[in-house]
């Protein structure tokens, strides 16, 4: 019963270990994404980072990307920025896979 309980123990850990690192590449890119859109917006510096945070914090809204999605959005419609909504979502994608990277190399 030791071993069964040894492996269960062992699976929850890495379970654990994988929901928490998705939850860090998730903030990671939307602080990439935010820094990305502040480039359109015209912001740089401090402001870039503000904005930033503003993506990140969007993403507490609701389940899912589409509170993140939908702020870069509105934003980049109210400044006039002209990115379709698939390249919106296509950076968002690619900001995920170096955010992963970037998470579990320790950047």
């Amino acid at each position: 019963m030791s071993t069964f309980d040894d492996r269960e123990k062992a699976e929850e850990t890495r379970h654990a270990r994988k929901e928490e690192i998705e939850f860090k590449a998730n903030a990671r890119r939307n602080k990439l994404l935010g820094l990305w859109a502040a480039q359109f917006l015209g912001l740089s510096g401090d402001e870039a980072s503000a904005y930033a945070a503003t993506v990140v914090k969007s993403d507490f809204e609701k389940p899912g990307d589409d509170d993140v999605f939908e702020k870069v959005r509105k934003d980049f419609d109210a400044k006039g920025v002209t990115q379709s909504d698939h390249q919106i979502r296509r950076q968002m994608e690619e900001l995920l896979i170096e955010a992963r990277r970037q998470v579990t190399d320790g950047v």
